[in-house]
């Protein structure tokens, strides 16, 4: 800022040298904080093409391997024609500091709400704003109904919720497509609309161990998943072959397209969690129902204090609860057996759970014991460990390059155990080259009532009521 002009008071001074925002005078420099998601859409729907902003770079973190790269020139827009920096955002204060930035947008999620607070004050004490915009102002209007499945954290049950309701829709004669939401981490350009119809799909694209995890299950039941970076077109592609528009939502994020009917999963094991995590406390308060899950697996006490919790927060979500049931696909391998455990990665890293649907299985199946994966660890998979260290037993399936894909089925060869006990959706048997034969975990819903089925044949009805009451004036 300006030094203080002979006579000027504190306040000419703030206005003579604070750059003008929403379009008046010099463009507002913005920096916008990312994990290759939530970032890249906001910048879509509201930075592309405005002319009062200019978007000088991305920050990155959460997600390994996604910075050091370039927001195309193809998806960036006419103002970027060479498109836009992603760096690491431990380059933040620098970044503002360079680039005298006045705005810096938290666009990431699963954050407790100290480090958004702690973000906040890295960006303020730099000299720029922060900044949290609401998923109102992003969703994308579409013209097909929409319900959107979200979650308070990451590891909730979002998926198979999604998958439930898929199922209920099909029932009735209609298509439901997926839309899920962005994991982008290689060659942007190329994954601007993505369409999977088979398993031959995910290797068109190249995909990662952590999006085969969420479009595998989706695409083994038969249903169409949409994904990429540019949700303008892939909602308009998805709406050319779909009756119903599912969003399935990631990492406890809100909708990025406006939906009729929003489902909100939340979590017993982590009861507390749902108001303490940005953004999701804002997804509890935006849901129309809300599922707690896995209640087969928490006390009773847990579940009571989530529904407490929960009914203050939204008094007019109908609450309904679930269980998650897993399954093995060859259990007769697993009783007596020292078993490594494989879990969904985003689940026990940043979602923070320290077991998931494979430490479950292998103690109702009778393992002799579980193996104790951090003492294998190699590489990029042993850095993972210090990253997280409430990780300990269970494995993380972290896959989001080559290289680590490598480390994984080192670490997998380097285990003294029988078996593998893989409970991630993405079937590691077609990736992975082990010496131990692995069994795989699947868990899916398992509604303790008929309200979540009996909401969403409601739904589909009253949609269908206002397509013919329109069509008789818009034949």
């Amino acid at each position: 800022m300006a030094e203080i002009t002979s006579g000027e008071t504190i306040k000419e001074r703030v206005r003579r040298t604070f750059r003008p925002r929403f379009g008046a005078g010099s463009r507002t420099r913005v920096i916008i904080m990312g994990a290759a998601g939530r970032d890249f859409h906001n910048f879509n729907v509201l930075f592309r093409d405005n002319e009062a902003y200019e978007v000088v770079a991305f920050t990155a973190t959460q997600i390994p391997y996604i910075a050091d790269r370039r927001y195309p020139p193809e998806l960036s827009g006419r103002l970027y024609p060479h498109g836009i920096q992603i760096v690491s955002e431990e380059m933040l204060p620098r970044l503002i500091r360079k680039y005298d930035v006045d705005v810096c947008i938290q666009a990431y999620s699963d954050v407790p709400y100290q480090k958004v607070m702690s973000n906040s004050s890295i960006v303020n004490s730099a000299g720029a704003d922060f900044w949290l915009i609401s998923p109102e102002h992003t969703m994308i209007r579409p013209e097909k109904p929409v319900i959107a499945v979200c979650a308070v954290r990451t590891g909730c049950g979002k998926s198979q919720t999604s998958r439930y309701i898929a199922e209920v829709i099909k029932e009735t004669g209609r298509k439901p497509i997926v839309i899920r939401h962005p994991m982008p981490y290689g060659n942007l350009k190329e994954q601007a609309v993505q369409r999977f119809t088979s398993l031959e799909d995910l290797d068109t694209f190249r995909t990662t161990i952590e999006e085969r995890e969420d479009y595998e299950p989706h695409i083994r039941a038969g249903t169409i998943v949409y994904s990429g970076v540019d949700y303008e077109r892939i909602l308009r592609e998805a709406e050319n072959e779909a009756d119903i528009i599912i969003w399935d939502g990631g990492n406890n994020d809100a909708p990025f397209i406006k939906p009729d009917l929003t489902v909100a999963v939340a979590d017993p094991l982590r009861a507390g969690d749902e108001l303490k995590y940005y953004p999701g406390e804002t997804v509890a308060r935006l849901a129309d129902i809300l599922l707690i899950n896995k209640v087969n697996s928490a006390t009773n006490e847990e579940v009571d204090r989530l529904r407490k919790n929960l009914k203050e927060i939204n008094p007019r979500a109908r609450i309904l609860d679930s269980e998650s049931i897993v399954s093995v696909d060859h259990p007769e391998m697993v009783r007596g057996k020292r078993v490594l455990v494989v879990e969904d990665g985003p689940t026990i890293t940043h979602g923070g759970m320290s077991f998931g649907a494979g430490t479950v299985a292998a103690r109702e199946l009778g393992a002799s014991d579980i193996v104790e994966a951090r003492k294998y660890a190699v590489g990029s998979i042993a850095e993972a460990f210090d990253a997280y260290p409430h990780l300990k037993m269970e494995l993380p399936a972290m896959g989001y390059n080559g290289k680590q894909i490598e480390d994984l089925e080192e670490t997998i060869n380097r285990a003294d155990g029988d078996i593998v006990l893989s409970a991630t959706p993405a079937d590691l048997r077609g990736m992975l080259k082990v010496n131990k034969p692995i069994v795989s975990v699947s868990y899916e819903l398992k509604p303790k009532d008929l309200g979540l089925r009996e909401e969403i044949l409601k739904f589909l009805e009253e949609h269908h009521a206002i397509h013919e009451m329109l069509g008789q004036y818009y034949p």
